[in-house]
């Protein structure tokens, strides 16, 4: 897998000691090593070391719920909607956490309902409670636009009933400049990919995959080349240096530290003159959308930033 993304595959929960357990085979049968997946399934305990491994090849989608829960009642068709739309690019995994307590407790499911992905056996957290259709197709398009910068591009061959027809992934083919990107990214020449990505969404100011994927690269071509010590002593020694605060805000983000990069750039927007305030307001903005507008992390920093504006 090519670590190429910044915001994600970031070890959030320890899937180790489910990893290695043996998946029960069903009475009467062979176990095997392969699964052979529909689009929605019910995974268990026993059963989760096969979706481990599919995800290696095809993001799966995990849906944390319990029966009594009324929310997960509304999330869980939305899920289900937006999966069968994707045609076998996303499979989708229903946990009962009553039933299954230990994958509960390794995806630390303290609410539900709650929704994470597996990319290439990695965790990737989404988002807790009951979110709009929309959303879900948004934060679906970043989970799509992720797994291809980590080579996770594969899709389930699925027939017009929703079954898998033969159970393999095959690789589902990017659009031409999706394609163009991808491999710019592959050879780290995010500059170009910036620009395949751009010349996307100047054709299709609709394509998500492809806003999702320019917020990322952008934020790569930033971050190559800065020294961590040497950006943080330039902070320090410029707290109102925009450009000094948004290199250390880059750096954070790309290491997974989402909260700690809004806050520096929240404060640095509330002790600016409000004439310097626009650049702040437009990074922050290009970084909400690269987390996901649906991300708690988020909401809490648009609620900040509505109150310092107003």
């Amino acid at each position: 897998m090519t670590d190429v993304s910044p915001t994600a595959l970031r070890g959030a929960v320890d899937l180790s000691a489910l990893r290695n357990r043996p998946a029960a085979p069903a009475p009467g049968t062979a176990q095997t090593s392969t699964p052979s997946p529909s689009l929605v399934m019910d995974v268990t305990d026993d059963t989760f070391p096969q979706i481990l491994e599919l995800s290696r090849s095809v993001p799966v989608v995990i849906d944390l719920w319990a029966e009594w829960c009324g929310p997960c009642k509304q999330l869980s068709p939305i899920l289900e909607a937006v999966v069968t739309e994707l045609s076998g690019r996303l499979v989708l995994a229903k946990v009962d956490v009553d039933a299954n307590p230990q994958l509960a407790q390794a995806f630390r499911a303290q609410s539900i309902p709650m929704v994470v992905a597996l990319v290439g056996g990695q965790p990737v957290p989404l988002f807790t409670g009951a979110v709009p259709e929309q959303q879900v197709r948004e934060v679906f398009a970043q989970l799509l636009q992720l797994a291809a910068q980590n080579g996770v591009t594969g899709s389930v061959d699925v027939s017009g009933d929703g079954n898998a027809a033969d159970g393999e992934p095959v690789d589902a083919p990017l659009p031409p400049l999706h394609a163009e990107a991808y491999e710019a990214i592959e050879a780290g020449d995010y500059a170009r990919a910036v620009v395949a990505y751009e010349k996307a969404l100047a054709e299709n100011p609709r394509d998500e995959d492809a806003r999702a994927g320019l917020g990322q690269v952008r934020l790569l071509d930033r971050v190559q080349h800065l020294d961590l010590q040497s950006a943080r002593a330039a902070a320090a020694a410029g707290p109102l240096d925009i450009e000094a605060q948004f290199a250390v805000a880059d750096l954070d983000i790309a290491g997974g530290h989402v909260d700690d990069a809004f806050g520096r750039l929240l404060d640095l927007f509330g002790a600016l003159p409000a004439d310097d305030r626009s650049a702040v307001r437009e990074r922050l903005l290009e970084l909400f959308g690269l987390i996901g507008d649906a991300d708690p992390r988020v909401l809490r920093a648009r609620g900040r930033l509505a109150s310092l504006l107003f």
